[in-house]
C-alpha cells in the first residue's frame, strides 16, 4: 500500500472510531467528515446538551506534502501516539496546534 493511502486509512479508521463513541451527556452526535480531495479529515460534536447547542470541530487532520498535521485535538485522545502505533514515523506527524519554533520540542515533526 502506498504512503498516501495508508495515511488516510488510518486516520479514517482512528476517526471513525472515536465518532462511535456514544457521548454520556445531551443528544450530541459525533460526526466524520472526510474530504479526499484536500486530504481534510474531521470529527465533528452536533447536538444539544439540555438548553445549550453545541456544534463544534473535536478533531482535525490534514495530509500535506507527505505529512500529517494534527490541526486540531480537543479530546482525551493522544492521537499522534495513536497514529505512531499505527505505524506512522513520527517524523511524519505535525503537531500543527503548537506554535512553528516549538515543535523542534516534541517528539514529532517539524514540517
Amino acid at each position: 500500500m502506498d504512503k498516501l493511502k495508508q495515511y488516510r486509512q488510518c486516520i479514517q479508521n482512528l476517526l471513525s472510531e472515536y465518532a462511535a463513541i456514544p457521548i454520556a451527556n445531551g443528544e450530541i452526535e459525533s460526526e466524520t467528515i472526510y474530504d479526499l480531495q484536500q486530504d481534510r479529515y474531521l470529527v465533528m460534536n452536533v447536538g444539544w446538551d439540555g438548553n445549550r447547542y453545541v456544534h463544534g470541530c473535536v478533531l482535525h487532520l490534514d495530509i500535506k506534502d507527505g505529512k500529517i498535521w494534527v490541526q486540531q485535538n480537543t479530546t482525551e485522545l493522544r492521537i499522534a501516539h495513536e497514529l505512531v502505533a499505527m505505524g506512522i514515523p513520527k517524523e511524519d506527524i505535525i503537531l500543527g496546534f503548537q506554535a512553528p519554533y516549538l515543535r523542534q520540542y516534541t517528539d514529532f515533526g517539524v514540517a
